[in-house]
């Protein structure tokens, strides 16, 4: 008996597994165990676990890939019978040791997806001696697991919805992640209105009226589906991107400047505003001394320039500040900005005018940003270099999930530590 138990646990396997025998395969340079689930575990459909009746002998007997015992792979080998499921037809039977359609053990499918969110690609398939695309298709199967567990959508009540970058050539993923919790809910290929109906679609229309709050960049086709599929939310402007329109209509007042002065021949004006931009553009705390001066400069020589980069400073205290005071100065900015005679910020007060209400409602919540979002995006773009080679993006969804979406196992064995 103790043997047994000895086997059992080197092998990662339970009580519902019978072993049968273990034997050496010298051509195979492995250990195999020849294992057999228990009669109470036996014709279960591998999709739903019901008890059904048997079907066929399936492909006769088969390996399981399982964790390495020393400097040795293991391998289990069992039966691959059919059943007859009711719900889902003819259907290979469902093992304890492994999940349906997988040729790895559970244990180690759980081992590489530990190991792919905590080091490099090149490591893993070093460590495991496992193919790159095999991990894309590891990982894929355990968040798969883990989502019809665990309901992914339940308790969503503020939401911050993103796209980001995954490849050259305008190619994007949407993405949702929830404020409350951290985690990343939801992604998806596109970044249109089609792709964001897909999440809404998922969450349903009940829940989708238990949303908020909703933070996003000001696109227009994400402010139309939140209108549309949460009629109970409130639209928040996310102030990041809302002040780097103040910074880019700074730096294009610098750059006109710049080539006027050029066109006109004035070397005075010239010299002293060369080199300002980082100056201009920096928060003023964050300035070194030989940017305070040339801040100085540009003040004396051009006052446009000037009066721009105060009407930048003044929009981004707008979102230091909370309630009726922010939206106060709010106000006040605005009506400056609409009297200031600065062609790009005249544009820019008509383009916050537009805005106004979801600006207000994150003045009013707290500041709600996307700024989670955003790390969270920081985080997406390491694991995307990291999904290079991977089959489709549905693996490359799979591994940002298992990272950041909360679905990473525990090393098998310490799930209790964990």
């Amino acid at each position: 008996m103790l043997e047994v138990e000895v086997w059992r646990r080197l092998l990662g396997i339970d009580r519902r597994t019978v072993i049968e025998s273990i034997e050496f395969d010298e051509d195979a340079d492995a250990i195999v165990a020849h294992v057999r689930p228990r009669r109470s575990k036996k014709r279960r459909c591998g999709l739903c676990g019901k008890a059904s009746p048997g079907y066929d002998q399936g492909e006769g007997r088969r390996n399981w890939r399982a964790l390495d015992l020393g400097i040795l792979k293991s391998f289990l080998q069992s039966d691959s019978l059919r059943v007859n499921c009711p719900e889902h037809g003819p259907t290979v039977a469902q093992v304890p040791w492994a999940r349906h359609g997988a040729g790895h053990t559970r244990d180690f499918d759980d081992q590489v997806a530990w190991l792919v969110t905590h080091t490099s690609k090149s490591a893993v398939g070093e460590l495991l001696r496992v193919a790159w695309r095999t991990v894309g298709s590891i990982i894929t199967r355990v968040v798969d697991d883990a989502r019809a567990a665990h309901d992914p959508f339940n308790g969503l009540r503020r939401i911050g919805i993103d796209e980001i970058s995954y490849r050259r050539g305008h190619k994007y993923l949407t993405v949702v992640v929830d404020h409350d919790s951290g985690r990343l809910v939801w992604a998806a290929v596109g970044r249109d209105k089609a792709t964001l109906e897909k999440f809404f679609d998922l969450l349903g229309e009940e829940r989708s009226h238990l949303v908020k709050l909703v933070s996003a960049d000001a696109a227009e086709w994400i402010a139309t589906v939140v209108a549309e599929r949460c009629p109970n939310a409130t639209l928040c402007a996310d102030a990041f991107h809302m002040v780097s329109w103040a910074t880019r209509a700074l730096d294009d007042v610098r750059k006109d400047i710049w080539r006027e002065a050029k066109k006109m021949g004035a070397p005075t004006l010239i010299a002293r505003i060369k080199g300002c931009r980082y100056a201009l553009l920096k928060n003023p705390e964050h300035l070194t001394d030989k940017q305070q001066m040339g801040l100085a400069r540009v003040a004396q020589v051009n006052k446009t320039l000037y009066r721009a980069y105060l009407l930048k400073e003044q929009f981004r205290l707008v979102f230091q500040l909370r309630g009726k005071a922010a939206i106060r100065a709010l106000d006040d900015w605005c009506d400056w900005a609409r009297r200031c005679r600065i062609p790009a910020f005249v544009d820019l007060y008509y383009r916050v005018l537009r805005h106004r209400e979801s600006i207000v409602a994150t003045l009013i919540n707290d500041g709600l940003s996307n700024a989670l979002v955003e790390s969270t995006n920081t985080k997406l773009r390491l694991l995307t270099r990291m999904a290079y080679g991977f089959r489709s993006t549905d693996n490359l969804i799979a591994l940002c999930l298992l990272d950041r979406g909360g679905y990473c196992p525990p090393l098998p064995g310490r799930r209790e530590a964990a």
